[in-house]
């Protein structure tokens, strides 16, 4: 695991960029506090630099960036390849005679990349990457990320200058950045508490899109785009070519594959462990991780004495059946409001998820003891294990049949009614917001948005907060087309923008942060495309969400240790921002600094403020996209200027 920049000015550089890339680098250390190193070509404007994380091969050998011996390709890669020794033996089978400096997947992918072609090897490839490739061949640079969006890369055209990188935070040092904050983007993050690619916060830079490579070359800022792996085509073959076998055998072949996705990725050579919530899928994860070691793995979570948000009680109680190694953390309401300073400095562009913060302490207690942690994320996606899914289903099933114009008719009169009026009517304790939130659903006019709308989104209506703002509706493009039922679109949809955007991210920048890798088993590529054969019928079998995944757990742990109300992994926000976080959240809502920055509405967020002081709403999450703007604003742009 690693931090990777760079940049690529075609016809030459004026000046020698070595010290630019050492700065760039040292930006991301924490993303690689063991070795650093810089590239670069004067003639042809091309240089990268790498912070590194030694993972597999710590010798010298693994020193990055790296070339190969012909000097066809130099890399600069963050990321793991888990079948590298694989694909190393059929390299061998097939190149006789080739003198191997080390044992890293850097340097197998290397001479894959010539001896097969780019392509070609990524489609053998299993693993997580963000890569920067130059072909000293073809005078070409290779922007890759990889399947799923676990790595992240950013880019983006800043003058002459194609800037790129693991991190803005290393985009922005360079002198022909721009910084021009986007309010498209913007009003993506007040709507939902994430920026999905390809936007980022500053214009003229995105973030590279999943399973996807650009090729740029020194005659056209405009690259060519090769999509290598679609999550769209995966979900769509294998909802058109279901699992034909018996539920027990699809459970038996869920296992087997699953158990060899954790095999492969509890390859390192230095200490690992995993995090445990005593949910389904880390559960499951842990359990096949222990049955594949001769002694007991390290395993970690986070707990809370707030009622309601601890599960660290059935995460030990799952470590004690396994036999694990387990470290627990109980947080305080200071141990947590001590991480929000550190937010704006972790997530080098807003973020908004206020699981970030338990995130990030159970990664910090982690990486005491370890340096590479897998991961339970992304059992939801691939089973459709969450609950909004279902109530989603129900409610459009119950209101679908409405017609258009009259849903408009019912929405516009039940928001006309104040919210404390419906408080107040004897149907249930403060269900004003819900109904409000509801009506807003109701205006949907298709399936999707009704999901984004209603299940997805803390403001429908960014643009009244945003100014200048705007309701980008990106997902739209990218699932219309496509034909599924609506209980496979969610998923798709999730896909799309919620796992890689807001799940994959929050892991990686809060586990990078203290310079720890994580890895996501049920992400391996193969056990997704295995995932989207499974029938809905038997991913909700008898009821039950996820039903596949928990009858392999169920193999390991008895379900009284497993069966339970989901509580999430989250903090009580609400609470927090009427007590411990009202001074820090008056400060950064001040209305004098919302008129200066001149991105909000002054009087629109007042009133949100106002709002949830008194109680008669509660609009904490959407309170909580602006004020890790602000936070991000104040770190990044006002110190900067000052």
């Amino acid at each position: 695991m690693c931090g990777i920049s760079g940049f690529f000015k075609p016809g030459g550089f004026n000046s020698e960029p070595s010290e630019l890339l050492k700065i760039m680098g040292n930006v991301i250390s924490h993303r690689g506090p063991d070795d650093a190193g810089e590239w670069f070509n004067n003639d042809d404007g091309i240089a990268f630099s790498h912070r590194r994380l030694a993972v597999v091969d710590l010798s010298p050998a693994g020193h990055q960036p790296m070339s190969t011996d012909s000097g066809r390709f130099t890399i600069a890669f963050n990321g793991e390849i888990y079948n590298h020794l694989e694909l190393r033996q059929l390299l061998k089978d097939e190149v006789q005679n080739h003198e191997w400096r080390g044992h890293s997947d850097t340097e197998t992918l290397l001479l894959a990349f010539e001896k097969w072609g780019v392509e070609e090897t990524l489609k053998k490839a299993t693993g997580m990457f963000a890569i920067a490739l130059w072909d000293h061949k073809s005078k070409k640079l290779m922007l890759i990320r990889d399947r799923l969006g676990e790595k992240p890369l950013y880019y983006g055209w800043q003058n002459e200058t194609l800037v790129f990188g693991s991190e803005l935070s290393s985009l922005k040092l360079h002198p022909d950045f721009i910084g021009e904050i986007s309010t498209e983007a913007l009003s993506l993050l007040i709507r939902q508490s994430y920026i999905p690619a390809p936007y980022s916060i500053y214009v003229n830079t995105a973030k590279l899109m999943p399973g996807t490579m650009l090729v740029y070359n020194a005659h056209s800022k405009i690259p060519e785009k090769i999509t290598y792996w679609s999550v769209n085509d995966v979900i769509q073959k294998g909802s058109n070519s279901p699992y034909k076998g018996t539920a027990e055998e699809l459970v038996d072949a869920l296992e087997l594959k699953l158990g060899d996705a954790v095999e492969r990725q509890m390859m390192a050579d230095v200490p690992l462990g995993a995090f445990l919530s005593g949910g389904i899928d880390s559960s499951t994860i842990v359990a096949l991780m222990q049955s594949r070691s001769s002694k007991p793995v390290k395993t970690f979570s986070i707990g809370f004495y707030e009622e309601g948000y601890n599960e660290a009680e059935h995460a030990k109680a799952v470590a004690e059946h396994l036999g694990t190694e387990h470290t627990e953390f109980y947080a305080t309401e200071e141990d947590a409001l001590a991480v929000i300073p550190k937010l704006a400095l972790l997530y080098s562009e807003p973020f908004a998820d206020s699981s970030q913060i338990p995130t990030f302490l159970v990664s910090q207690m982690a990486k005491k003891h370890v340096t590479v942690s897998l991961s339970g994320d992304g059992g939801d996606e691939l089973f459709s294990g969450y609950s909004r899914y279902k109530k989603t289903l129900d409610m459009w099933n119950k209101i679908s049949f409405i017609p258009y114009w009259a849903r408009l008719t019912i929405a516009s009169t039940i928001r006309a009614i104040p919210t404390q009026i419906w408080d107040k009517l004897p149907i249930g304790n403060n269900v004003g917001d819900q109904v409000h939130k509801g009506a807003e659903a109701l205006a949907s006019d298709s399936f999707d948005r009704f999901y984004v709308n209603y299940l997805m989104s803390h403001s429908r209506t960014p643009e009244t907060i945003v100014i200048n703002g705007s309701d980008p509706q990106y997902l739209k493009e990218r699932v219309q087309a496509i034909k599924l039922n609506n209980n496979v679109r969610m998923t798709l949809i999730d896909h799309h923008s919620y796992l890689p955007d807001d799940i994959l991210c929050k892991v990686d920048r809060a586990a990078m942060g203290v310079s720890l890798e994580t890895r996501v088993p049920l992400l391996d590529h193969s056990l997704v495309e295995f995932a989207a054969k499974v029938p809905m019928r038997i991913k909700n079998f008898d009821g039950q969400a996820k039903w596949p995944l928990k009858q392999v757990l169920f193999k390991y742990v008895p379900r009284e240790l497993i069966e339970r109300p989901k509580k999430g992994f989250g903090i009580p926000l609400a609470k927090w921002l009427r007590g411990g976080l009202k001074d820090w959240a008056t400060d950064l809502l001040n209305e004098d600094k919302i008129k200066e920055q001149g991105l909000f509405y002054p009087d629109m967020v007042s009133k949100l403020w106002s709002e949830h002081q008194s109680g008669s709403r509660n609009w904490s999450y959407l309170l909580w996209n602006i004020l890790m703007f602000q936070l991000w604003y104040e770190e990044h742009h006002i110190k900067k200027d000052s």
